[in-house]
């Protein structure tokens, strides 16, 4: 097993300016633990990042609540998320995974009572598992109330739009849809999120502009107005998630993590911030 080389990220520095309410919760990390090593078909681990790391940077943030979800490194080994949930504890942390169509039942269970409450498609490079996967996963996940988190280009929509409307259980559309590169916010294909939300049962998750935006932080100015009119218009299911510890770029791009907060004083009134940081993420994962 290679060794892996321990966390050299920034972990401290000035707090946020948006003061947190109580419960806040972040919607979405990545942990990678001593002892799990990088599956084929994932990328890489650069270094550690691990439960005591995130605490720091949750201390900083005024964060109370996380979710974990499985990176593409580990790929269908969720044993480093199993781990990390266990250390977190049940009134704090719950888990997304990596379910394959093939996934025993009785190992759902298991991790239903760890904490896992949610399945991760990523059609993206490095995926363990695909939209062409998506209902046979949906259809083992349904009985336990999960949902789906799925990940794609905004850009090519259209290529997943009828399979999302086939999708019975909750499911959050994540990173503000993905447009890479960014598409302006009365776009058809941005009208396209909107007519998902629309149905009911779709998320939108507010994660990692600094990931599509070609013009940066802190105002993600590219960005912002999708995040703003999708957030507007559904802000009861309406998520938010630092990405941390923000691996899919490069060390000379790395985000600084209050800056990932702080954008929602400008995309989310206050109220609707209550919402995205507290009660939504309650009512999704059962806080």
């Amino acid at each position: 097993m290679a060794l892996i080389p321990d966390n050299t990220r920034p972990l401290d520095g000035p707090k946020p300016a948006l003061a947190t309410p109580p419960g806040a919760t972040d919607c979405h990390i990545h942990l990678y633990l001593p002892g799990y090593s990088a599956q084929p078909g994932g990328p890489q681990i650069p270094e550690l990042a691990t439960v005591e790391h995130y605490r720091r940077v949750q201390e900083r943030l005024g964060l109370e609540r996380v979710v974990v979800t499985q990176p593409n490194a580990y790929q269908f080994d969720n044993g480093a998320l199993l781990e990390s949930l266990k250390i977190l504890g049940p009134s704090v942390a719950r888990g997304v995974a990596v379910v394959s169509p093939d996934t025993p039942v009785q190992k759902l269970e298991e991790w239903h009572a760890a904490g896992v409450r949610g399945a991760r498609i990523m059609n993206l490079p490095g995926g363990a598992v695909t939209t062409e996967q998506m209902h046979a996963v949906e259809r083992l996940i349904r009985p336990f109330g999960w949902h789906l988190m799925v990940q794609f280009n905004g850009r090519y929509i259209d290529d997943y739009v009828a399979d999302l409307k086939r999708i019975e259980c909750d499911y959050i559309i994540d990173h503000i849809g993905k447009f890479m590169p960014p598409v302006g916010a009365d776009d058809p294909r941005v009208d396209a999120i909107v007519e998902l939300l629309d149905r009911g049962n779709a998320w939108l998750k507010i994660c990692a502009g600094y990931e599509a935006s070609q013009l940066g932080g802190p105002d993600y100015e590219d960005v912002g107005p999708i995040a703003k009119r999708l957030v507007a218009h559904a802000p009861e299911r309406t998520l938010w998630g630092s990405n941390w510890p923000h691996v899919g770029v490069p060390r000379s791009e790395y985000p600084d993590d209050a800056e990932q907060l702080d954008v929602l004083l400008a995309w989310a009134s206050e109220p609707f911030r209550q919402k995205i940081l507290v009660e939504n993420p309650a009512r999704l994962y059962g806080f």
